[in-house]
């Protein structure tokens, strides 16, 4: 079994060995990863199959974009990341920029070598869970994200999907979720009713088939923040999601879980 990190600010996962593959996910800086199956690491046009440690997502990457990294780093249990909108990083002296949420765990307090590259970080760093699931920390942690464009597959400041914000919200918490909305609707308390929820809780939403396609955070009764065209706070009722500008109804709410 090996192990590698992501050395990039912000790395494709695809659904094939390809450039041209659809992206299913990311893999932000400082996570790792499996080894399934590829090429040769640090060779330009070969891509590896990885499964990320933290929410099991499979998929192809360039492999140019990871290191291999020691199975005890890899055991590891800090999970410190960047707090900061944005942070940089010392790259073999020159400047990487990280995203919010890009992992430290590896580098945390440490000049790191990897294939020949020096990574060191003297900046910001936060630990999951330091602050509570309340209100307050929610607005501040999600409103990060407004105006972030929508970006199939992604999990960064730099573009993010609805499912890919909700993860990266909850996981300042210390909450790691599931990647896809279909698989964070399977756990927490159903809500009856948006008369009865809190700040925190997750809206989903399904399309004519009856398929979880979307996944939002609820502000309070009538008011969410979702990633959709752009991470935005919009209006929300027992039907679904209207459009704050437009008043267009533009999901339709199927259930509402408490994960905390």
């Amino acid at each position: 079994m090996a192990f590698v990190v992501a050395i990039v600010a912000v790395a494709p996962i695809r659904a094939e060995a390809a450039h041209q593959s659809e992206m299913v996910s990311q893999i932000l800086f400082g996570e790792t990863a499996e080894i399934i199956d590829g090429g040769p690491l640090l060779q330009t046009g070969t891509f590896t199959k990885i499964k990320c440690l933290n929410d099991g997502y499979e998929g192809w990457c360039q492999s140019a974009q990871l290191a291999l990294v020691p199975d005890e780093l890899v055991m590891l249990k800090s999970n410190t990341i960047i707090a900061a909108y944005s942070n940089g990083m010392l790259l073999n002296d020159t400047v990487i920029q990280l995203p919010f949420g890009s992992s430290l765990e590896l580098f945390k307090n440490q000049e790191l070598n990897l294939t020949g590259l020096a990574f060191k970080y003297e900046g910001e760093m936060f630990t999951p869970g330091e602050i509570p699931f309340a209100e307050e920390s929610i607005r501040m942690v999600s409103h990060l994200f407004l105006n972030t464009p929508y970006l199939w597959g992604g999990r960064s400041i730099y573009g993010i999907d609805c499912s890919g914000f909700v993860q990266q919200v909850y996981q300042y918490f210390n909450i790691r979720l599931p990647r896809d909305a279909y698989q964070q609707a399977e756990l927490g308390t159903d809500i009856g009713f948006l008369a009865e929820t809190n700040c925190g809780d997750l809206a989903f939403f399904d399309n004519k088939e009856g398929k979880i396609t979307h996944v939002g955070i609820l502000l309070n009764q009538n008011t969410i923040i979702h990633a959709s065209g752009r991470v935005r706070i919009d209006f929300i009722d027992q039907a679904g999601i209207l459009n704050r500008e437009t008043s267009e109804r533009t999901h339709q709410l199927r259930i509402v879980k408490r994960i905390v």
